[in-house]
């Protein structure tokens, strides 16, 4: 069991969630300004978890390009909150699609032969997928998670893992979501209920050499 302020790298697995081409090398001055920041922190967490010998993990959106795997609910907005136009047609397209260059996780964090690739189909890095035989394969107890979006991937796979009993870190600034005001919340109110939130550096001191 780790201690509070203690991270032990061989317990300890770094989660990249989405951090994908198609999330992140948009054409869109707002994201990459947005991103900047989340990508130089993770790279710091990266570099050290190469440092250590820590499991790697990034957990990728993998969908169809034919939405077969895909989920389109009935819900009042879209993902970006925006009101849907009562009986108007709901057309989904998967923002990444498998096996595509915005399917890739991005250069600055590029995965290495041992690193762990999760092909995901929802929103939760767990739901019907191997990341929880592949932890617990590797007696890991401890997920320190970065990426996007906060509110939706991030969320949904930081509750899975609560239920599962892993003890979770979420990195405040390598974290990110389009509604900032989200994030923040969730930061702030959400998170600490479930999980040690720290900065990315903060992140590096705890980890044992």
């Amino acid at each position: 069991m780790n201690a509070p302020e203690r991270l032990h790298p061989a317990h300890t697995a770094l989660l990249f969630f989405d951090m994908l081409n198609g999330h992140i090398k948009k054409d869109d001055p707002a994201t990459q300004a947005r991103y900047a920041p989340v990508i130089a922190n993770a790279v710091r967490l990266l570099e050290a978890a190469r440092q250590r010998d820590m499991m790697v993990v990034y957990a990728a959106a993998h969908h169809r390009a034919d939405n077969a795997t895909s989920a389109s609910l009935l819900t009042d907005t879209d993902n970006r909150l925006r009101p849907h136009t009562p009986g108007a047609p709901r057309e989904f397209k998967p923002v990444v699609t498998g096996g595509t260059w915005e399917a890739q996780v991005i250069d600055e964090l590029k995965p290495q032969p041992q690193d762990y690739l999760i092909p995901k189909f929802r929103w939760s890095a767990f739901y019907q997928t191997y990341l929880d035989l592949a932890l617990r394969n590797r007696n890991v107890d401890t997920l320190v998670v970065s990426g996007g979006s906060t509110d939706v991937g991030v969320a949904s796979t930081a509750y899975a893992a609560r239920d599962l009993d892993y003890n979770l870190v979420i990195v405040s600034d390598a974290c990110t979501s389009p509604e900032q005001d989200n994030h923040a919340q969730f930061m702030r109110r959400i998170f600490p209920r479930m999980a040690r939130v720290r900065t990315a550096e903060q992140v590096v001191q705890m980890l044992i050499t």
